[in-house]
């Protein structure tokens, strides 16, 4: 019975799990890599054919928005207003996506619930 009973699948079922958790630490010290590296990443996103530009590093910090004097109408600041908040946000999902897919890359798009 010890032959064909829980002892033969304990070692298989061990074996398998010192592979799963070396696993599991490479997938997340490659997670914790791209974290670091898409932080200090810069994202250059404009609007309104470049009359705004908005820098953004990979944490979501809005480093730098820069507008064209061009746009500047005192009789139109809704639009100027459009402009900025459209930049913003479209940066803010451009970096998201990008975090999006290095995770992707490292789980080897296996979908894993709760992982990102």
């Amino acid at each position: 019975m010890a032959k064909g009973g829980y002892g033969g699948f304990s070692g298989m079922g061990g074996m398998n799990m010192n592979n799963l958790m070396k696993q599991a630490q490479k997938m997340q010290k490659q997670m914790a890599e791209m974290q670091k590296e898409l932080e200090e990443k810069k994202f250059e996103i404009t609007s309104g054919g470049g009359a705004v530009k908005v820098t953004i590093l990979g944490n979501k910090t809005v480093e730098k928005i820069e507008i064209s004097q061009d746009v500047v109408d005192p009789d139109d600041v809704e639009m100027l207003e459009d402009l900025i908040l459209t930049a913003v946000n479209e940066a803010i999902r451009t970096v998201e996506d990008a975090a999006a897919g290095s995770m992707n890359k490292i789980a080897g798009g296996a979908g894993i619930p709760g992982l990102f």
